[in-house]
């Protein structure tokens, strides 16, 4: 049975970090699309950040370019997510998804796994 867990959501001010990850089991990393999403109340979920496992290959949504950084450790089979520099329209669930199609784009209907999520909430 394929499942993903993400963790490490919380509270955080303007201007901090937090590290959100996704532990999965029942498949390899290393042979997946990873990615995450985000959603807020209201509103489509949409594709934050993709890796390719295959060459390592990471892309960003714009409005988190330069803030998050994507990366996995297929050792460990966990997909992690740093966040830094929030702002509070970074508030959202955030979800990590896998898939298998080649390259990864964040477009939902190409991931066959998803996650619970974990909430981020950016708030002085």
């Amino acid at each position: 049975e394929v499942q993903l867990v993400e963790s490490g959501g919380g509270l955080v001010q303007p201007g901090g970090s937090l590290r959100v990850s996704c532990v999965g089991s029942g498949f390899s990393f290393s042979s997946n699309c990873m990615g995450w999403f985000r959603q807020t109340p209201g509103k489509e979920r949409e594709g934050v950040a993709t890796i390719n496992s295959n060459n390592g290959g990471t892309a960003y949504t714009n409005s988190v370019k330069g803030r998050f950084t994507i990366s996995q450790d297929n050792a460990k089979n966990t997909l992690y997510l740093q966040m830094n520099s929030l702002k509070p329209e970074d508030t959202a669930m955030y979800y990590c998804a896998a898939g298998f199609t080649f390259p990864p784009r964040p477009v939902i209907a190409d991931y066959n796994y998803w996650g619970q999520g974990t909430r981020v909430t950016v708030s002085s």
